[in-house]
């Protein structure tokens, strides 16, 4: 793919894409494929603990571990930023052109939230697109708010709702802690009693669900869970939409771009790092030796590193622009650009691929493999995702997925065959 005179700019056809933006997105693609793993492999509550259903061996528990501290809640504050980013691009591309960016962009935004809406009941529960779309139809609304002001009142945002999460969690985990030390009060052994049974019904209800055909895993989502996506967007919009407006901003200040001073960013890329893993490890320290206990595991991936996680997401941001020129012009970069350029193709794929070989429909593996056991299956997909993406954009202009979504927000059928 010939380069422009800008390292961050490869031409791929009009306008020109940002060469660090596809490579973070593509470590991001394959990144959160490492915590999904967890969801797709099922329970669901896997992906918050590896003792439930029951406990976990050493070598899980440290699998576990490490996934939490490299990904867990990072590669999440990542894609949102990323997602951020490209709106701030394709706007100010649209309108370069002499379209309307906001009309072509709210157009886009609906469009993904059918595909994702699609994603959730068709093939797997942890969608996250709808979410992404809902927030960034607000984001559309506020994206010409001065830099300062928005990124100002997201940084608010994301303090005050994850302060009050910690507020309305501090019962529960209060009283898991009082009863894993056997002096719990009448009233916390009650609360903590009803959560775990709460707990158990959803672990059984799921492990029925997901041992079915497609159609009756659809049957029980529209039954029992038909609201899904909206939880989903009132759980994460405190998360979601400051993370994307940060994306935004970062974009427009140039910072994708290789705009920033390199000593700003080397500063960033090893601050954002360090203070990112001393906060997850501080988290760990206290979690891994009680367990992962459930509630207070739910309690820090909602809310209580809502912190660390963007810290570390800034910081391997940093480091993925700082390695650009180099790492782009190599075989593993360039691989990892192309499964980036095709995140959304990717994402989607990933999640027939995994479903297909964990859900009861497929090779019925639900429930069956621990936390060490699934890297196996992460790598898998890492490969995947590697192996085809290069490929088919030698041949294509976008993958298939974004063509489609491209086309549809065009109104009209693209090309798509180089």
């Amino acid at each position: 793919m010939p380069a422009t005179d800008n390292p961050y700019e490869v031409q791929s056809g009009a306008p020109a894409r940002v060469a660090s933006l596809d490579l973070i997105r593509g470590v991001a693609v394959l990144g959160i494929l490492a915590i999904n793993i967890a969801g797709f492999a099922g329970p669901s509550i896997g992906a918050l603990t590896p003792n439930l259903p029951q406990p976990a061996p050493a070598t899980d528990q440290w699998a576990y571990a490490f996934g939490f501290l490299v990904f867990e809640g990072k590669m999440r504050a990542l894609f949102a930023m990323l997602f951020g980013a490209s709106m701030a691009l394709f706007l100010d591309q649209a309108e370069a052109r002499g379209r309307d960016g906001d009309l072509l962009q709210a157009k886009r935004l609906a469009w993904l939230a059918l595909f994702g809406a699609l994603h959730y009941f068709l093939i797997w529960w942890g969608d996250i697109l709808f979410a992404y779309a809902a927030c960034g139809l607000i984001l559309l609304l506020l994206q010409r708010l001065p830099t300062r002001l928005l990124v100002a009142g997201s940084a608010l945002l994301l303090v005050a709702l994850s302060l009050e999460g910690l507020l309305l969690a501090l019962p529960i985990i209060l009283a898991e802690e009082a009863v894993r030390l056997d002096h719990a009060t009448a009233e916390q052994a009650r609360l903590y009693g009803q959560y775990r049974g709460l707990v158990t019904q959803a672990l059984a209800g799921e492990l029925r669900q997901y041992a079915g055909s497609p159609v009756h895993i659809l049957t029980v989502k529209l039954r029992e869970h038909p609201f899904w996506l909206l939880d989903g967007v009132r759980d994460g919009f405190g998360e979601f939409l400051p993370l994307m407006a940060f994306g935004l901003a970062l974009q427009r200040s140039g910072f994708f771009a290789g705009r920033w001073r390199r000593r700003t960013m080397v500063l960033l890329a090893s601050g954002g790092i360090g203070l990112g893993l001393a906060g997850t490890l501080a988290a760990l320290a206290w979690l891994m030796p009680r367990g992962f206990p459930v509630a207070a595991m739910d309690m820090a991936l909602r809310d209580g590193l809502v912190l660390p996680h963007l810290a570390m997401a800034l910081g391997y941001a940093a480091l993925l622009v700082l390695a650009t020129p180099r790492l782009a012009t190599t075989w593993l970069g360039q691989r990892l650009a192309a499964a980036g350029r095709m995140a959304f193709s990717n994402y989607i794929a990933t999640s027939l691929l995994m479903t297909a070989i964990f859900y009861g429909w497929g090779l019925g593996l639900f429930g069956r493999i621990g936390p060490a056991a699934q890297w196996g299956f992460v790598l898998l997909g890492w490969a995947a995702m590697l192996a085809w993406s290069a490929p088919w954009l030698a041949r294509h202009r976008r993958g298939p997925l974004e063509w489609l979504w491209r086309s549809l927000t065009e109104g009209k059928r693209l090309a798509n065959r180089r």
